[in-house]
């Protein structure tokens, strides 16, 4: 080859090369930007009637719970944490890249309710007119027709038959349940802690979502039992109280507020998060998984009253 030639395949290749190389996408705000510049009417605080606190030796976990989805099984749980049923009960399972599970690990002679019920019909789903804050993702999903949030609760919704139910993603909340599908009642439940496992949508009662306290949750050491259970009593940790807010004194409260995923401030956060900018992204995703798509929560100095 002469050495014109070899010049010419020189830069051809530097051409190549330069074309290849992916532009810099623009700047952007992220979502934590966003966040910082949301105004106070992008809030609202928790409903302390449908907030648990779930005391543990490490800390202390949030519960929200989302009676339109499952107003049974919410109430439920309420009187449960109202008669003290989960005192003194434990985390019992650990599954790796999937969830926590808490109740008594005694089947065999399991602890007693008072007014609160053992077992409940299903509530996998729920009528669409329950839920009036859905506002709708523009993504396509593979579990449900629509998807989207509704007042801080990632859900999936079918038009055509009328239904929508609370999704399987991380840190949501379910109610554990055998085979029956009217066997759970909320004296054994789990949160999601792995990748979501949105196949169990609509067979099994999501109740709500921890909005505060998942490293303590998502941390616990994996059961070697299968299914991830403990198989030795002392690696079970202790709930040392279980309670609706409403019934906590005030100087005891957690304050949190969730923003309001019916806000254009929420639709800005989707969109850094389905569209983020640079300039370590070279890629821009244009789109956004419903379990993806961060629904951010942020605690008050003050007590709520």
């Amino acid at each position: 080859m002469t050495i014109g030639a070899l010049v010419l395949a020189g830069a051809f290749a530097s051409a190549l090369a330069q074309a290849a190389e992916p532009k810099p996408l623009p700047l952007k705000a992220s979502v934590g930007e966003i966040v910082k510049e949301s105004k106070a009417s992008d809030w609202r605080p928790l409903d302390l009637e449908n907030t648990l606190y779930m005391d543990l030796p490490g800390g202390r976990v949030v519960i929200e719970l989302a009676p339109p989805f499952a107003p049974n099984h919410a109430a439920n749980i309420k009187a449960l944490a109202r008669e003290h049923y989960f005192d003194g009960l434990v985390i019992l399972r650990s599954q790796d890249n999937f969830v926590v599970q808490w109740g008594d690990p005694d089947e065999k002679n399991p602890r007693p309710t008072k007014d609160a019920k053992m077992k409940l019909k299903a509530e996998f789903t729920a009528p669409i007119k329950n839920d009036r804050h859905f506002t709708r993702l523009k993504d396509v999903d593979g579990y449900a027709p629509q998807v989207g949030h509704s007042n801080g609760f990632p859900v999936g919704r079918d038009p055509k038959k009328g239904e929508t139910w609370l999704a399987h993603c991380y840190a949501m909340v379910g109610v554990g349940r055998d085979n029956e599908a009217d066997s759970g009642g909320g004296t054994a439940l789990y949160v999601v802690t792995g990748q979501a496992p949105r196949h169990l949508d609509r067979n099994i009662t999501v109740v709500g979502r921890v909005v505060s306290g998942m490293p303590l949750l998502s941390s616990m050491p994996r059961g070697p039992a299968p299914m991830g259970f403990y198989d030795k009593p002392e690696m079970q940790v202790p709930i040392t109280a279980f309670r609706v807010a409403a019934d906590v004194p005030a100087s005891e409260r957690s304050n949190f507020e969730v923003m309001r995923t019916d806000s254009a401030t929420y639709q800005k956060v989707v969109e850094a998060q389905r569209n983020r900018g640079g300039p370590w992204n070279v890629v821009a995703a244009g789109h956004v998984d419903l379990c993806n798509a961060p629904i951010p929560v942020r605690e008050q100095g003050n007590a709520q009253k």
